[in-house]
């Protein structure tokens, strides 16, 4: 089982023809549906609303195969991400977060103690950011990782975080197994370096394995002393909301099929080719349709 930590929100898109549109979201949201269309046992861990909205966002990660035990409910609207699409389906956004749902993870809504036959935690985007969820999800993770595999995805957003978010993702990257990352994160973090020194400085704080996206140019990967890089399969970009989550749920995904998932991870330079090359072909397929909708494993070719 892997548990997926953080936000679950509605995007309004405002393509580039003026025309808005609105479609269930957030990066965690979009992992654990990836994760359970790709045939992994999934749990979402965050606060959902009560409101229309919060309800089909609970009904979309239950008829998908998310195990919704963890999650908690309450009355707060749910959050809401303002998303600009371009001509060429690239988006940035702005979001709706003050008195909404996601926010409001308090420790109390989190379990003492994780089951047994969790062997992962996920946690990306505004769960590292968003306050109280961000400190809570931070300790649960740091309490909870003995054993376990940690991915953290920091899907950096610069408009919302703080002085103490450094900190905090610094203090979690330390304690993660897997960091997966866009280039532009690893810019803001690293701003001196390219991504492939940035990637080499992360595995000297202790991360077993960095695979960065490099939108249509694919990915690289770095672990021990192996560097690989990847292309990206050709296809017509609809829109690239949920690349990212879906690529970094391909990553986790072909660890479970391969039965690598563990807080140790060792792999071969033919095993890291091979999960990089799962994981866009995962992101590709999501990017040739609207929206995050993510693959199902019938799409996908045998990993």
């Amino acid at each position: 089982m892997i548990v997926v930590c953080g936000e679950a929100l509605m995007d309004m898109i405002r393509n580039a023809d003026g025309t808005q549109q609105a479609m269930p979201g957030g990066g965690p949201f979009n992992t654990a549906r990836a994760l359970a269309r790709l045939g992994v046992p999934t749990a979402f861990l965050g606060r959902l609303s009560t409101d229309t909205s919060g309800q089909e966002l609970a009904a979309l990660l239950a008829a998908d195969g998310v195990s919704l035990e963890l999650a908690s409910t309450g009355p707060e609207p749910t959050t809401i991400a303002v998303a600009d699409l371009d001509r060429d389906g690239l988006a940035e956004y702005d979001f709706l977060v003050d008195g909404t749902s996601a926010p409001n993870l308090a420790p109390s809504a989190v379990p003492e103690h994780l089951a047994a036959d969790v062997d992962a935690i996920h946690i990306g985007t505004l769960g590292l950011i968003l306050e109280p969820m961000a400190s809570t999800l931070a300790e649960f993770a740091l309490r909870e990782r003995a054993g376990r595999l940690l991915m953290i995805d920091p899907n950096v957003r610069p408009g919302l975080v703080d002085e103490s978010y450094r900190d905090r993702l610094n203090s979690l990257i330390r304690a993660s197994t897997v960091v997966k990352a866009s280039d532009r994160d690893l810019t803001w973090l690293y701003p001196d370096r390219d991504y492939a020194a940035a990637a080499a400085d992360l595995l000297g704080q202790g991360v077993s394995v960095v695979v960065v996206t490099l939108g249509a140019d694919g990915a690289f990967g770095a672990h021990r002393d192996l560097r690989v890089r990847v292309a990206a399969p050709p296809v017509e970009v609809v829109d690239t909301i949920g690349a990212g989550d879906a690529f970094g749920a391909g990553i986790l995904a072909w660890l479970h099929d391969h039965h690598l998932i563990g807080a140790s991870l060792v792999l071969s330079r033919d095993q890291l080719r091979s999960a990089l090359d799962y994981a866009c072909l995962v992101a590709s397929l999501t990017v040739a349709r609207a929206g995050a909708d993510p693959p199902w494993k019938r799409e996908l070719i045998p990993a």
